[in-house]
């Protein structure tokens, strides 16, 4: 299986790295493990801002941690030159923009969870994973999702 066959054939591209908006680094490399940074949602170029459980739907949410995920994707790829390279995805931690009473966090991060799974299938896409109701998230992106990545 050959990861950027599977992203032609849904017809995605991948972004370049995003520039930091602090003070941090988009991924760190320590022995066999990549850290990416935590990246917000973005519509068209823009930040996706709002808040699941006032003015953003489930379905939304899933659209957007969806879209976390294919920048996640570019910048594993500048991280490590070839994501063919990517023995596993270890973990996903997805933190919500939602009201105090929005409980469907998980459903949200469903959407960058089922395309990695999509793209590098269930043997390394499988993940751990956390999903997180915050309130409020950097410039009011909706959702925020950073990766752990093993490379083999």
């Amino acid at each position: 299986m050959n990861v950027y066959d599977n992203l032609k054939s849904m017809n995605i591209q991948l972004p370049p790295v995003a520039v930091p908006a602090a003070a941090y680094v988009p991924f760190v490399q320590t022995g066999n493990l990549v850290f990416l940074s935590g990246h917000i949602a973005k519509k068209e170029g823009q930040v996706w801002a709002g808040q699941l459980g006032k003015n953003i739907t489930t379905a939304e949410g899933q659209q957007a941690a969806r879209a976390v995920a294919i920048d996640l994707m570019g910048t594993l790829h500048a991280a490590v030159g070839d994501l063919n390279k990517v023995k596993r995805i270890v973990k996903v931690m997805s933190l919500v923009n939602s009201t105090g009473d929005f409980t469907e966090q998980h459903l949200v991060t469903n959407g960058c969870s089922e395309l990695l799974g999509q793209v590098f299938g269930p043997q390394v896409g499988a993940h751990a994973r956390s999903a997180f109701g915050v309130a409020q998230i950097p410039l009011g992106a909706c959702v925020e999702i950073e990766l752990i990545a093993e490379i083999g």
